[in-house]
């Protein structure tokens, strides 16, 4: 295995990618020289070149460093790219971010966070919670926490809250003390090919707790019998049907409020002042780790109520009298529906507008049905050309296809320009946007539109 200790330049292909770019951030806080590509600049790449980081933007071997040593590259740069094509002709062994994110970790205490979706948050959760009681602990995030801005942070404690990837099975390499499955339905089914077959890699991740670690799941995930860490405990968001559940919860001046109850162990009045009744069960989670590592119940009451969320999850871009933005990188039919029965739990009464740009050509075919059905919820829906990422087109795959299955009748496609018009003129009072492609792009010009409104 790699000796960290030997790695003088590391190269990064798909530097601006959010879990790459914590890798990188990880790396130059050690004083390591740090490289990378990527196909556009980002803020994320461009807060990587203020600390030192040295990016091109054009897939070319020329400028490339000589010196470096390693090279990192994410499974969504093809095989094609020419500076990936260079290192190999070199005899470099490239390494996946699971490879070094495994060499990073081997010797460390670690908190994973892992499932199809509610880990960005989870994982935020938990590293704020650590964070803020003094506990300490370093993170690597998924998703840009909005307390400190940043992805990743380093601490003295050799204790480290990682968010677990599911994607081309990367979170087989890591070895939790204490891990988190917060869903595991269908996804990525152009890795795994079957739902079942993704779900087995879930079950192998349960697996690799180490001995006297303990797992928690969510309560009622499918083989959930299946499952076998050293010790496992369930978690909900409400009722007691889990190991660990709140009770009590009310929306209160826009917060919610509740407490959260073990087997032994209560804490009462906590505050969550981010938005979706899926964040309180993500925040039980949370606060069950916590409590397992002996942090006290005010402590983690105080990091709850502090908690200010992740850039792209449930954000409130705007929110004054008549007019409320939330933008939110939901890109799977449960995390739509999670997202839109949040909007209308916290603003009831209010028009919903949903934008969804789909991620992924291969994911809206296998999962067409589903998203219809998701977004039906919202009263208005407009739907972008599908974000390719790493594919070619399907034939007979694109934004209809999602449309034509949909019942609301108060739906269409179409494109960003056309959009941003239309949002002008129809002045939507409660608009969500929607998507892990470019979508993001979009946030501010959107909101200028929504203040001037």
């Amino acid at each position: 295995m790699t000796d960290l200790k030997n790695i003088k330049h590391v190269y990064f292909i798909g530097i601006g990618g959010i879990g790459m770019s914590a890798l990188a951030r990880f790396f130059r806080s050690r004083g390591v020289r740090v490289s990378g590509y990527d196909r556009t600049p980002s803020p994320l790449t461009r807060e990587l070149e203020e600390s030192g980081a040295h990016i091109t933007y054009v897939d070319s071997a020329d400028g490339v460093p000589a010196d470096v040593d390693t090279v990192v590259f994410t499974p969504a740069i093809p095989a094609d790219n020419a500076i990936r094509a260079h290192f190999t002709a070199k005899g470099l062994t490239l390494m996946k971010r699971s490879d070094i994110l495994q060499v990073i970790t081997a010797e460390s205490f670690n908190i994973c966070i892992a499932g199809t979706h509610g880990k960005t948050t989870t994982s935020t959760m938990t590293a704020h919670l650590l964070r803020h009681s003094g506990y300490g602990c370093n993170a690597f995030l998924g998703g840009i926490s909005a307390n400190y801005k940043t992805n990743f942070w380093s601490d003295p404690r050799n204790t480290a809250v990682i968010e677990a990837d599911e994607y081309d099975r990367s979170f087989l390499k890591l070895s939790p003390d204490l891990a988190v499955i917060s869903a595991m339905d269908p996804d990525h089914l152009d890795i795994y090919g079957t739902a079942e077959a993704m779900e087995d890699a879930f079950i192998a991740f349960s697996a690799r707790v180490r001995a006297g670690g303990t797992l928690f799941c969510r309560a009622g995930l499918k083989r959930e019998k299946d499952l076998h860490a050293p010790r496992q405990l369930s978690y909900a968001g409400d009722g007691s049907r889990a190991d660990v559940y709140a009770s009590d919860l009310q929306v209160v001046d826009g917060a919610y409020r509740y407490n959260v109850v073990g087997a032994d162990w209560s804490i009462h009045g906590l505050a969550l002042h981010m938005g979706g009744l899926h964040n309180v069960e993500n925040s039980v989670a949370a606060i069950a780790i916590a409590h397992e590592l002996g942090i006290a119940a005010d402590k983690i009451k105080d990091a709850i109520a502090t908690f200010r969320g992740v850039k792209r999850r449930f954000e409130q871009v705007v929110n004054r009298p008549g007019v409320i933005y939330v933008d939110d990188y939901a890109h799977h039919p449960e995390e739509l529906r999670a997202l839109i029965e949040g909007v209308r739990s916290l603003f009831p009464g209010k028009k919903c507008t949903v934008v969804f740009q789909p991620h992924l050509f291969t994911r809206t075919r296998d999962l067409a049905d589903e998203f219809a059905q998701s977004l039906d919820l919202a009263d208005e829906v407009v739907l972008l050309p599908i974000y390719p990422a790493r594919e070619k087109p399907i034939p007979g795959v694109n934004a209809n296809t999602i449309l034509d299955r949909m019942r609301n009748p108060d739906r269409k496609v179409m494109e960003k320009e056309e959009l941003m018009a239309w949002i002008g003129m129809q002045r939507p009072e409660l608009l969500v946007t929607a998507g892990a492609g470019d979508i993001d792009q979009m946030t501010m010009p959107i909101a200028d539109i929504m203040n001037k409104n």
